[in-house]
């Protein structure tokens, strides 16, 4: 680990959210149900990785679960800052993907979109300010 492989992890998973939000906020003020929903991780929020019950505890994955604490972070702070548009970051569960080939685990992206759908798809009146995953509500 140094520091140009943390500035590609951070570059990816919460720069690249600012860059996308940012872009696509004049789109979403005109929308009549903007919706954001950011792909974080339970690997991220301190009482998954803090809880030795939890898979998380024992994740090798020290830059990709920051990054992620700072993509929920960054969901929250949005949600305050643009009160009119919903932002929601969803937990999409263990997806086989590069990242995890190593370890072949994971179900396929197909069945990880549905629940980021869901929250993409909600009514005027869906919540926000929330991290989800498929079974609803997750403490930060």
């Amino acid at each position: 680990m140094d520091g140009p492989s943390a500035l590609r992890v951070f570059d990816t998973n919460a720069v690249g959210i600012v860059r996308v939000t940012e872009a696509a906020l004049p789109l979403l003020r005109r929308s009549a149900a903007p919706t954001v929903v950011t792909v974080s991780s339970s690997a991220g929020p301190f009482w998954a990785v803090d809880n030795p019950e939890r898979p998380e505890f024992s994740l090798p994955t020290l830059l990709y679960s920051a990054s992620k604490s700072a993509a929920t972070m960054l969901t929250v702070q949005y949600a305050k800052a643009c009160p009119e548009i919903r932002f929601n970051a969803v937990e999409p569960g263990t997806t086989a993907t590069d990242m995890t080939a190593d370890f072949g685990i994971g179900r396929s992206p197909e069945e990880s979109a549905k629940v980021v759908v869901r929250l993409a798809t909600l009514g005027a009146d869906g919540p926000t300010e929330t991290l989800q995953d498929e079974n609803g509500e997750l403490p930060w």
